[in-house]
């Protein structure tokens, strides 16, 4: 099973090594970026990097960039890896552990994405972004992305800096260009979400998925044409993404021996955090879903997950987050639970695991 490359190859060292490439003292280019004056960061939600190798025909240009993999983090999936992204750490550290984790202290489930309930996003992320340490150092920052992220918890926790709203390609390119052209050396964030969504509801195999994979590639191409010159655009993506057959799907409201010993099943359906309901009886949940899911999933303690490097360096503060019990599903297989969850029954292109189709992300540069 692939493991993320925390301060080696991952997603959290691509604004580090972004900042180094711009001149700002004291960071480090762990991941080889040419010096440039100005950086532009096209994130593609879902766009794995197996997905990408996979339709060079409907995505020319990406495809001629200078690319390479690089890892998300754990769990692969939306919430984790932009709050990897804007803060440069591990989940273990900013504390964002997946889609849906249990409230701190607390016995509800809470929502990263709606950031519900409402918890107050710098407590929960108490680390500053990487565009307000751009910001210090006089590097211009811009944040880009829907109307409806401006404000949002998780926004606040992953991204900071000054954020503009764009709801088309167009308005991003708008954006992105005027971001890019002052005088001082800048950093523009453009964050792009149909793929994902187009992914979710047909499938990344789909007739569907193809068409907006050739649109993100001529939206990615005239990006690139319009960035005023001494710009890098670098494309890269969140987690990629597996398509699950309805009848490879295992409800846990269906299975009595995934509920036993279990006070609370949160995550997604392609990584599951599983709380036990007292303490001591980690190591027999953790039995009975091995039990259940065989080689089907990595199903580890929450201590075994730490030590594997899962999360990265975990603090204290963020080790109750974690799942008593963690499981990372393999191969087109999801566990599901339609009483909690019951939009991911309806899903057909799902993503959280560790594996490469959902772990590796693409590391494209294009150079003015």
């Amino acid at each position: 099973m692939p493991l993320p490359r925390y301060g080696e190859d991952a997603l959290a060292d691509l604004l580090p090594s972004v900042l180094a490439a711009l001149g700002v003292p004291d960071e480090i280019d762990v991941l080889g970026l040419p010096p440039a004056r100005r950086y532009c960061i096209l994130l593609v939600d879902a766009l794995g990097w197996n997905l990408l190798r996979a339709h060079p025909a409907q995505a020319p240009f990406l495809t001629s960039l200078t690319g390479r993999s690089i890892t998300a983090g754990t769990p692969t999936t939306t919430a984790t890896s932009l709050a990897s992204l804007g803060t440069g750490l591990p989940p273990g550290k900013h504390g964002i552990v997946g889609y849906t984790s249990r409230v701190p202290g607390g016995d509800g489930i809470f929502n990263a994405l709606k950031w519900d309930p409402p918890l107050d996003p710098l407590t929960y992320q108490p680390y500053p972004s990487l565009f307000d340490r751009a910001a210090r150092a006089g590097v211009a920052t811009t944040v880009i992305g829907q109307s409806s992220f401006r404000d949002t918890g998780l926004t606040r926790a992953a991204m900071g800096g000054p954020f503009r709203s764009a709801n088309t390609y167009g308005q991003r390119v708008a954006a992105a260009v005027e971001g890019s052209s002052g005088a001082t050396p800048s950093l523009v964030y453009v964050y792009d979400g149909d793929l994902d969504y187009t992914g979710h509801q047909h499938g990344w195999r789909s007739a569907a998925w193809r068409y907006q994979l050739a649109m993100v590639d001529r939206f990615a191409e005239q990006l690139y044409d319009e960035l005023p010159p001494e710009t890098v655009l670098v494309v890269t993506a969140d987690h990629g993404m597996v398509d699950v057959e309805p009848d490879r799907r295992i409800d846990v409201d269906d299975v009595p021996a995934l509920r036993e010993g279990v006070a609370l099943v949160a995550g997604e359906a392609r990584f599951r955090h599983v709380y036990a309901a007292s303490s001591g009886v980690a190591d027999d949940v953790a039995a009975a879903w091995r039990s259940v899911l065989g080689d089907r999933a990595a199903v580890l303690t929450r201590a075994d997950a730490i030590a594997a490097g899962w999360f990265g360096a975990v603090e204290a503060r963020v080790a109750e987050r974690i799942g008593d019990v963690v499981a990372s599903v393999h191969g087109d297989c999801a566990v599901e639970r339609r009483s909690v969850f019951p939009v991911e029954t309806r899903l057909r292109g799902l993503h959280g695991a560790l594996t490469d189709d959902e772990l590796m992300v693409p590391l494209l540069v294009g150079e003015a």
